[in-house]
């Protein structure tokens, strides 16, 4: 009796995961699918706010671009693919954009980016939270 063996190679469906990873970008919708390239965790440690990102395979010299503007952190990298032939490849390569909103107190002015074994971590210097709103009071004059 022959035991079936797994095909190997490429079929003409994807892996069900495969295809729902590439869903967004099936619809052309390019902004959604932006989400899900560059993961991250954020939390506060003593008083600092640490941002971390998970992009591994890039050169942070040349391929990392990280800018703050307007309480907004931007992380950008770009993954370039080798020229050879291969039978299968899941990496993603091109362009990847993260923007992250920086809490209440961040100082802007002292930001710190370190790149190690394919994780890069922000560290975002916290201050005193701006005041909450102030109400004013309105007169009415005849």
């Amino acid at each position: 009796m022959a035991i079936p063996a797994r095909r190997q190679g490429r079929s003409l469906f994807p892996d069900l995961p495969e295809w729902f990873e590439s869903f967004p970008s099936r619809l052309a919708w390019p902004a959604m699918a932006d989400l899900y390239t560059v993961r991250i965790e954020e939390y506060p440690e003593g008083d600092r706010y640490l941002v971390r990102a998970e992009i591994p395979g890039i050169d942070p010299g040349k391929d990392l671009d990280i800018t703050v503007q307007d309480g907004m952190l931007t992380i950008r990298a770009e993954r370039t693919e080798e020229t050879q032939e291969k039978h299968r490849s899941e990496f993603r390569y091109g362009s990847f954009t993260r923007t992250v909103a920086l809490p209440a107190g961040a100082k802007e002015d002292d930001i710190q980016a370190d790149y190690n074994a394919g994780i890069l971590t922000v560290s975002v210097g916290l201050g005193e939270a701006k005041k909450e709103a102030r109400r004013i009071k309105v007169t009415h004059t005849e």
